[in-house]
């Protein structure tokens, strides 16, 4: 079992930055078995996937559309990956999520195979 808390969001002007935080909790191996995203989901749009990677390190697997503004990273020892988000725009608006899943790589982009998601953070974009 993986809980997942996100928090960081925030209000920000076009072309600014903010930093991202998802805590996991849980059997400590139980974590390390999985891969974490980030995906986010703006007013009356699907869940767009952002970025993934495994929790044990490897090469992430990032969207076109945030890949050189977006970068994930992670800190083991307080069990917690981030998300720096960079250049950030308008289109931006969305409320961020973070996810578990054990799904291969061929399926991180999927919604569907992410067990578990924390709450959600807003994240505003000004022109």
């Amino acid at each position: 079992q993986v809980q997942l808390v996100e928090s960081g969001g925030g209000f920000v002007q076009a072309g600014g930055s903010l930093k991202l935080s998802c805590q996991a909790s849980g059997d400590t191996f139980t974590t390390y078995a999985y891969t974490t995203g980030w995906f986010r989901q703006a007013p009356g749009k699907e869940r767009e996937f952002l970025v993934a990677r495994r929790w044990s390190g490897g090469e992430a697997l990032y969207a076109e559309s945030v890949k050189g503004r977006f970068t994930i990273s992670r800190d083991n020892a307080k069990n917690t990956i981030f998300l720096q988000m960079n250049s950030l725009k308008p289109e931006d608006t969305a409320v961020y999520y973070c996810a578990a899943t054990r799904a291969v790589r061929s399926s991180w982009r999927e919604v569907g195979v992410y067990n578990y998601w924390g709450q959600g953070t807003q994240v505003t974009v000004s022109s």
